[in-house]
C-alpha cells in the first residue's frame, strides 16, 4: 500500500488516529488483558453479572469401568508362589485383576480363574498343560 494512501496520512494531527486516545491502540493492557484474562480478579463483576455459569462442572459423567490387565509373565511370580504353596487354582479376580495378556511364558500347569484372555494367552496356559477359565456369561 503506498505511503499516499495510509489511515494515518489522512488523519495527522488528530491524536489517536481513530482510536479514541493515543493510549488505546496499544495491546490488551487497555482493555485489562485479552479474552478471558481477570475473570477471577479486575473483571469479576462482569463474570458474575453476564456469564454466571463459566466455571465449575456441570452434568452427569457415566462412569468408566476400569480393567485392569496382567502379562502371563507378571504371572510367573504367581507361578512361583503357586509352586511353594502347592496350589494350582489361581483366582485373579480376587486379586484385581480382569484380563490376561500374552507376554512372557508360564513354566507350571495352572487353572487361571479371570474375565477375559487374549488368544495367545489362552495358547499359553494351554501350553504349559493348564486351563484357562472365563465365568458364565449370562444371557
Amino acid at each position: 500500500m503506498p505511503t499516499r494512501a495510509r489511515k494515518t496520512r489522512k488523519m495527522r494531527g488528530s491524536g489517536g488516529c481513530g482510536y479514541g486516545c493515543k493510549k488505546k491502540h496499544r495491546g490488551g493492557g487497555s482493555r485489562g488483558g485479552r479474552g478471558r484474562a481477570g475473570l477471577m480478579k479486575h473483571k469479576k463483576s462482569l463474570m458474575v453479572t453476564k456469564h454466571p455459569d463459566h466455571f465449575g462442572r456441570y452434568g452427569f459423567k457415566v462412569p468408566v469401568k476400569v480393567k485392569s490387565s496382567i502379562n502371563a509373565i507378571s504371572l510367573r511370580s504367581v507361578d512361583i508362589l503357586a509352586r511353594k504353596l502347592g496350589i494350582n487354582d489361581i483366582n485373579l479376580l480376587k486379586h484385581g485383576y480382569n484380563k490376561v495378556l500374552s507376554n512372557g511364558k508360564l513354566t507350571q500347569a495352572l487353572t487361571i480363574r479371570a474375565d477375559a484372555f487374549t488368544e495367545k494367552a489362552k495358547q499359553k496356559i494351554i501350553d504349559a498343560g493348564g486351563t484357562p477359565v472365563e465365568p458364565e456369561k449370562a444371557k
